[in-house]
């Protein structure tokens, strides 16, 4: 090409940049949105979760769609995420969907189904299985949609201020616990009670509850928990994984672009593996300072864990009659369930053992 053609064709290149930059633009408009958390700002797992979520957004959109995130009580209280995003308060929440099992047992599913899944397992029932279609179908009741948007991993089964020996010392003992895991308690003699992160410690130090669970070490040992109730107990069977979701205002979203919808999926996809990491790296040294400063860590007795598995299949057979959705969920995960253990037993759990066994001689 001689020298005078190729700068004319430069030339135009440069013209067709300058007419395509204002389309760009306007394709890309400037979104403002807000988040409440069912999260405290001390979190900085859960609620840093939406930080990154915000940020990343950004860094998708190049600044053009931004999310502000509001920890919990500076907009609603941490429990009441969902009712705020339903009728339109904020555009969106960040929040736990088994919080609102009351309004639909179903909800559980969104966070932890007790005796459930790990966070491998729902990460891949949900994308490969139908289980976040079948969420979403539920949410469109409540005039949301949702993204999965954290996962603690299995988490701890709680503090307790005695010592629990068998299933009758459970008997009458006031406990936090969350979500729908209550009603599985509450069959085998506990009381439950469901209170947001800032409100645990000072009903645990008043003696108005008798133990509590949140998440696991890192999490309990910023709220403190450790000072008041010594007895550290394990597994959270209730959480094989804790998950929190991403929820929209369904008149909200179908008003974005197609591109910032695709932004938001991206961002939660990413803050889902960054909180799980988050977990999975601070957990092992909170567990080492939380028993070298005196918690005192116990596995939960043989007759307790069969004693709430059972209950568990109990209810759950009888929510499966009066409730279709319930039922349309338990019915995909049961079977996904077993099959993924068959799997695991053999490759991960196979694995993970030896290593268990091996950590002690390295």
């Amino acid at each position: 090409m001689k020298r005078r053609e190729f700068l004319k064709a430069a030339g135009l290149g440069v013209a067709a940049s300058a007419v395509a930059a204002p389309a760009v633009a306007q394709s890309m408009p400037e979104v403002k949105w807000r988040l409440t958390a069912s999260w405290p700002k001390s979190l900085d797992t859960l609620y840093g979760g939406c930080e990154f979520f915000s940020k990343r957004i950004a860094e998708i959109t190049d600044n053009r769609f931004q999310v502000q995130v509001f920890a919990a009580g500076e907009i609603v209280p941490g429990l009441q995420v969902l009712d705020a995003v339903q009728s339109g308060t904020v555009e969106m929440g960040n929040t736990a969907l088994y919080y609102y099992w009351g309004k639909d047992a179903a909800f559980t599913y969104g966070t932890a189904l007790p005796f459930g899944l790990n966070a491998r397992q729902i990460n891949a029932w949900q994308r490969f299985a139908g289980g976040n279609e079948l969420m979403n179908e539920l949410l469109e009741k409540y005039n949301c949609i949702g993204f999965p948007a954290a996962n603690t991993g299995a988490q701890m089964g709680g503090w307790f201020r005695k010592e629990i020996n068998n299933l009758g010392d459970m008997t009458g003992l006031k406990m936090r616990v969350g979500g729908f895991a209550g009603t599985i308690l509450q069959k085998v003699g506990l009381v439950p009670q469901q209170l947001a992160a800032p409100d645990i410690y000072p009903a645990l130090e008043k003696g108005t509850l008798d133990a509590a669970e949140w998440v696991g070490p890192y999490d309990d040992e910023k709220l403190g928990f450790y000072k008041v109730a010594k007895y550290y107990y394990y597994p959270g069977w209730w959480e094989g994984c804790g998950q929190s979701h991403n929820i929209i205002n369904l008149a909200k979203w179908r008003e974005l672009p197609k591109h910032y919808q695709a932004a938001i999926m991206t961002a939660s996809g990413d803050a889902w593996n960054e909180v799980l990491g988050r977990y999975d790296y601070a957990n092992p040294a909170a567990l080492k300072r939380l028993l070298s400063g005196g918690a005192q860590l116990r596995a939960f007795p043989q007759d307790v864990m069969e004693a709430c598995y059972k209950a568990a299949n109990e209810i759950y057979a009888d929510l499966s009659k009066t409730n279709p959705m319930f039922k349309k969920m338990y019915d995909t995960l049961v079977p996904f369930r077993s099959d993924s253990y068959l799997w695991m037993q053999v490759a991960e759990g196979g694995f993970d053992n030896f290593m268990i066994r091996m950590r002690t001689r390295a």
